[in-house]
Order: structure tokens, then C-alpha cells, then sequence
């Protein structure tokens, strides 16, 4: 039951919940010329206005400036990865330099107070993986299982929460259904292979962590996205939307409690080490979508849209990543707590370069999240997508996520206003009336 009510003057979080914020290598460290991304970049006309990643922000040489601004904004956690093109370059031969910068990195959160949770696949690869054909060859998944054991090898004494691959789904659409990342194919075979090698690729990296570190939690970033019929009166928007639903939603966390990969045609896949391969699971949740009926086996019998707020512009892009619609988390919350697993939200925000929309998001999404957990749902930590402006793949540096903004060729850090309100809902492990009233009054009757 929801518990606010208008006496009250907070909306207190669970002891111990987890606040902070979620990067990934690429975007953050800069200057990973050993991967698929970078060799992408190089090409013109792929990134937004020709962006490259370049220097990003930094972190290879100097992430400690990041994480003492983390420190000084109350931040009790954060969510990094696993560069796995630094770590082995080659075939085989792994970089002790490389890892001893992550142990470095690591250990700098923890000095900090900082829980790390650390990610092995963030959408790159090595060069030498894609050239053996990446993902679509089944030796990846005995590649992935080499270097997820070495790493976590090396690492699993600093840190204990893990994630094996962010967003699958996402790689797969992008790259073989859309093709608008790398690789660039169009293929449904090719979608099919890659997706079941990355469930494969999920439940040894689970086992392999857990032979190294025995008491580590492991899970696994999965993006979800509510999907509602646009027409709820439409029988055949409502099957369209929930056909989106399971597909993206539970196939694969089915997979990884019961060891079935589920392929179409009712043919399902068993795999004894992804059985139970889940200590928790992750939710990275933007908007919803609104699904309209099409005939069109490619769109999975849907066309997809949603409400955007803001609109383009020359200086940057103003909230049309993305719909507000803060109830939506509260529905994927309660809809993945029936597999009965603790729940992370491993990534929420969206691009507002002046930050005119942040703080209403972060308030609106975390009131929602705060009523799921009085419902009973088990939510143990929530990490901000992201901390600092960083590089956001296709798009460049056209979307501005971060709290603190970032001048690229300066690498000068302005915290914006959401970064001093979101540090005090850190810091007090909570959401306050008067914190409401002053960077989001029109919440306040919605809040308390």
C-alpha cells in the first residue's frame, strides 16, 4: 500500500538502498581504438554531425575526478564496465596494465564509499572478436567465458555486483534488425544466432563468476520499455502490445530462471548452466510505448510511438528521447517482481542539456519507485543514467544526460541543479517535502 499521505513530510527509502549513477567504458574512457565502435566512428555520415568519442572524459587517464565529485554528492554506489578490447587485446593475451588500472578505478570507489557494480558487456568488442565474425560465431561464448574468468579472476576482491551484459536486446535490434549500429546487417537468422549466443555467453559468465567468487551477486541489465496498446479498445493493438511485452520483457528473464532459450515457433532451447543464473535482476527503463497494430511481421505486428517532451534544436537535443510517464516504472517494477528476484534499476534519465526537465523526471520516477517498494516490491538501488555527459553512441554528444555537465575538449565539470537534488535525496535516503517544493512544486499535491 501506498503510504504518503499529506502529512507527511518525506518519502523515506529502505536502509541500505543503493543511490548513484551508471556509465559504461566506451563512453567515459576515451581514446578505446581497439574496438568495433571506434572503427565505426571513423566513418562518416555514422555518428550524429560526425561526432567521435576521442578523449571522452577522460577516465583512463583520470576517473578519480569523477568519482570525488560522486563522493561529494552523496553518491553510496556506482555502476561502471569492463573495457573487453583493453583487457584482451589479442586473442588470449591479457593486458596486466589494463587490469591494474580497473583495480585502481575500483578501489578508488571503494575509498570513496562508493559500492561498485560492474558490467563485463557494454556493446563493444574487441576487433579481433569481430573479425571472427562476433556474436553470430558460436565460439564467442567461449571466448566471453575466458575473459569473463580472467577478469573476475583479478577483480571479484573489490567488488561483488555484477552484471554479465547490458541491454542484449538492444545490441541485437540495433545491429541485425535495424542495422543502424555495428555491425550494420539486417538479419533475422543473424538476430536469432546472436541472441542465443549471448544467453549462452550470460549463463557460463554466471558460473564462472560465481567459481572465482562464491558470495557474488550476479544479474544482468536488461532495457524495458511498457508497452500499452494505443488504441486499448483495439483487440489488435492490445495483442500487438502484449506480444512487445513478452518479447522484451520476460523471454529472456525466463531463460535465465528455467535454462530455456525461447525461439519462435514454440521451439524452446534448454541449457543447464543458464538455469537459475540470475541473483537479481537489472531494469533499464526510459519511457513507454504506444503500440498501434501493423501487418508487417518485421515490426512484430506493431508500429511504436510515444509522446515526446521538448523538440529538437541546433545546440542540442531537449527531451524527445523519451515520453514522462513515471507510472510506467511503477508497472514494469510490479510486473518483474513476480519472478521473485531482488530488483536494481540499473539506468533512468533522459538528455536535457539545460536541465529544465531533470529534476520533475527524477522526482516523478523516484516517487513511483518509492510507492512499488510500499507495495512490496523488492527494489534494493537506483543508478542515474548518467553522471557525466558522455558520448552517446550514435547520437554523439548531441544527447546530454548527465548531472554534471561536461565541455569535451575542456573536460571542464559543471554539476547542474539536479545534481545538488538528487545528492540530497542520497544523502538522506529519502525524498523531502521542501526538496519538492523547491525544484518541482508542481509534484507537491501528486507527493505528499
Amino acid at each position: 500500500m501506498n503510504q504518503t499521505n499529506n502529512h507527511q513530510q518525506k518519502l523515506r527509502f529502505p536502509d541500505g538502498f543503493l543511490w548513484g549513477a551508471a556509465t559504461s567504458s566506451h563512453q567515459v574512457e576515451g581514446d578505446n581504438t581497439n574496438n568495433q565502435w571506434w572503427e565505426f566512428e571513423q566513418r562518416p555520415g555514422k555518428i550524429w554531425h560526425g561526432d567521435r568519442s576521442g578523449l571522452a572524459c577522460n577516465w583512463w587517464c583520470n576517473a578519480e575526478v569523477d568519482f570525488d565529485l560522486m563522493q561529494h554528492f552523496g553518491h553510496n554506489t556506482h555502476r561502471m564496465s569492463l573495457e573487453w578490447s583493453r583487457i584482451e587485446p589479442t586473442p588470449g593475451r591479457f593486458d596486466h596494465a589494463a587490469i591494474d588500472r580497473y583495480r585502481a578505478m575500483l578501489d578508488g570507489l571503494r575509498q570513496r564509499g562508493l559500492k561498485p557494480m560492474v558490467t563485463f558487456h557494454h556493446f563493444t568488442n574487441p576487433l579481433w572478436l569481430e573479425q571472427l565474425g562476433g556474436w553470430e560465431n558460436p565460439d564467442v561464448v567461449t571466448y566471453f567465458q575466458r575473459y569473463v574468468r580472467y577478469a573476475a579472476r583479478e577483480l571479484s576482491d573489490l567488488c561483488d555486483l555484477w552484471l554479465t551484459i547490458n541491454e542484449p536486446l538492444v545490441y541485437v535490434a540495433q545491429g541485425w534488425v535495424r542495422g543502424i549500429w555495428p555491425p550494420e546487417k539486417i538479419s533475422a537468422l543473424g538476430a536469432l544466432r546472436v541472441f542465443r549466443h549471448m544467453m549462452q555467453a550470460h549463463g557460463i559468465g554466471y558460473q564462472m563468476i560465481h567459481a572465482v567468487a562464491p558470495a557474488a551477486k550476479v544479474g544482468f541489465a536488461m532495457p524495458v520499455r511498457v508497452f500499452q496498446p494505443a488504441n486499448p479498445d483495439s483487440w489488435l493493438d492490445r495483442k500487438a502490445a502484449n506480444l512487445k511485452r513478452y518479447l522484451a520483457e520476460h523471454v529472456w528473464i525466463m531463460s535465465a530462471v528455467d535454462g530455456k532459450i525461447r525461439f519462435p515457433f514454440g521451439f524452446d532451447e534448454y541449457h543447464r548452466t543458464l538455469e537459475d543464473s540470475t541473483d537479481f535482476i537489472g531494469l533499464n527503463f526510459y519511457t513507454r510505448d504506444l503500440v498501434r497494430f501493423r501487418p508487417d511481421p518485421r515490426l512484430l505486428f506493431g508500429e511504436e510511438h510515444y509522446h515526446p517532451q521538448g523538440e529538437y534544436s541546433d545546440s542540442g537535443w531537449r527531451g524527445v528521447y523519451s515520453e514522462y510517464a513515471p507510472q510506467a516504472l511503477n508497472q514494469i517494477v510490479h510486473e518483474v517482481n513476480v519472478f521473485h528476484k531482488p530488483i536494481y534499476i540499473t539506468e533512468n534519465g533522459l538528455p536535457d542539456h539545460d536541465d529544465d526537465q531533470r529534476p520533475r523526471w527524477l522526482l516523478g520516477h523516484l516517487h513511483q519507485l518509492h510507492r512499488a517498494i510500499q507495495d512490496g516490491c523488492d527494489v534494493r538501488g537506483y543508478y542515474h543514467w548518467t553522471f557525466t555527459d558522455n558520448f552517446e553512441w550514435s547520437e554523439g554528444w548531441g544527447l546530454r544526460f548527465g548531472l554534471i555537465e561536461l565541455d569535451p575538449q575542456t573536460q571542464q565539470r559543471r554539476p547542474r541543479p539536479s545534481a545538488y537534488m538528487y545528492s540530497q535525496i542520497a544523502r538522506n535516503n529519502a525524498i523531502e517535502r521542501s526538496l519538492v517544493e523547491q525544484y518541482a512544486p508542481e509534484l507537491l499535491s501528486l507527493l505528499f
